[in-house]
């Protein structure tokens, strides 16, 4: 699933490379992907791009007649047509939903590689019309993000503290890979309830969520949007990489299940040998 990171790398190539392009064609092929169907996407042709920003996990797309806000979901990304032969390993390149062409011979497409479609897409005259947009949290990798907002968020509340790390109502932009970034690095036992958090485990749980999302941001700047998910797989300590070693003792890295899918974290390190 693209995160902030990911998903900020990529609103910076594309506003890099489209920017005050007019759009002169456009294309749906999964027609589900179009959650604003008074408004299809089709109603862009002759509007022209002025910037490209990132609310959380969503890309929006400025121009100069509407918004078009597209959320990659779990499986979905963005790509230049041109690019499709450097598709995943192994050749199976995901179908192209949605394809946006430019006045400069440019063709921008959006995939989805799931078995179902994540990708959703929206044409509004301000993002918040969207309403997961409109309920986002605050954003740790802002500038403006302080100790406050985490506690507010965080301080207290019974829910488990990788469920709060991945809700978007209450932090905006981290799923479950940096999730389990963040809670490694704190040494914080994933299902633990944040009520039952000290100070100690507080502060580590807020320093480690700045340092994770926003050292991985500064890290993926500048990397073409073909290369980034294979670039967040090779920096993940242990994400992805149950029954590892530890990078950090002589434990091994297990999976867990959680919220339809799966997470990993260090026994040793993390749940004081508890297996999950």
């Amino acid at each position: 699933m693209p995160e902030s990171p990911e998903v900020q790398a990529l609103a910076e190539e594309l506003r890099a490379r489209l920017r005050s392009r007019e759009v002169v064609s456009v294309d749906v092929l999964e027609f589900a992907l179009v959650k604003t169907r008074a408004r299809p996407p089709s109603r862009l042709v002759g509007a022209r791009l002025e910037d490209v920003v990132r609310h959380g996990k969503y890309v929006d797309l400025v121009f100069d007649a509407a918004h078009l806000v597209v959320s990659l979901g779990r499986h979905g990304w963005a790509r230049w047509a041109s690019s499709q032969a450097e598709g995943p390993a192994g050749g199976n390149t995901p179908p192209a939903l949605l394809s946006l062409g430019f006045d400069d011979g440019t063709v921008l497409e959006f995939t989805d590689a799931g078995e179902w479609v994540s990708l959703s897409a929206w044409v509004v005259d301000d993002p918040a019309d969207v309403t997961g947009v409109a309920s986002l949290g605050s954003d740790p990798t802002g500038p403006d993000f302080v100790r406050a907002d985490f506690d507010a968020v965080v301080r207290g509340r019974r829910k488990q503290v990788k469920a709060i790390l991945q809700d978007q109502k209450s932090l905006a932009g981290i799923g479950n890979a940096y999730s389990d970034e963040i809670l490694f690095a704190a040494r914080t036992n994933p299902v633990a309830r944040a009520s039952d958090l000290g100070e100690g485990d507080l502060d580590r749980l807020y320093a480690s969520t700045l340092e994770v999302v926003r050292s991985a941001m500064d890290a993926r700047r500048g990397i073409p949007i073909a290369q980034l998910k294979a670039v967040k797989i090779g920096a993940m300590m242990v994400h992805g990489r149950a029954g590892q070693p530890c990078p950090q003792c002589a434990g091994t890295v297990r999976d867990f299940a959680f919220a339809g899918t799966t997470a990993q974290y260090c026994p040793a390190c993390q749940t004081g040998g508890v297996i999950l």
